[in-house]
């Protein structure tokens, strides 16, 4: 498996470890009796984003430690087209998410609803970039 793909798989993994609980928590238990802004919820974010970045940064370590010379492998025109593709395709999922989050449901919501729809639409692009990509890899492989 190349050094891009176990990246992707590695962001995947990341993902789904920090903000499957988070979303899960927020679904479960809505702020919507707190206002602006709530401890709790700013607390679970940050807990959510520092186990992914400890994630990322531990496994990109291990992968850099168990291959260093994958690591400097410039990308080629495969990895290039990849990218391409799932990031083209996670923008348009983001402005999506940002044109329901900025545009529509501020007429019919407030508060943390819309940072959390905010929040999940971001999470969602990049589940999509990495999915994409990673289907991408497994295809040619």
């Amino acid at each position: 498996m190349p050094y891009r793909e176990k990246i992707v798989w590695l962001s995947l993994f990341a993902i789904a470890v920090a903000f499957v609980p988070y979303f899960t928590y927020v679904a479960m238990m809505p702020a919507a009796s707190e206002g602006l802004p709530s401890l709790r919820q700013l607390i679970l974010y940050a807990v959510a984003t520092g186990v992914q970045v400890v994630i990322l940064l531990g496994g990109r370590a291990w992968l850099a430690l168990r291959s260093p010379g994958d690591v400097r492998i410039p990308p080629d025109e495969r990895d290039r087209a990849i990218r391409q593709k799932s990031v083209q395709t996670a923008y348009f999922v983001l402005i999506g998410g940002t044109i329901l989050a900025g545009v529509v449901m501020p007429f019919y919501s407030s508060g943390w609803e819309i940072v959390n729809t905010a929040l999940f639409m971001i999470v969602l692009a990049e589940v999509v970039n990495y999915s994409i990509a990673a289907f991408s890899y497994r295809r040619q492989a």
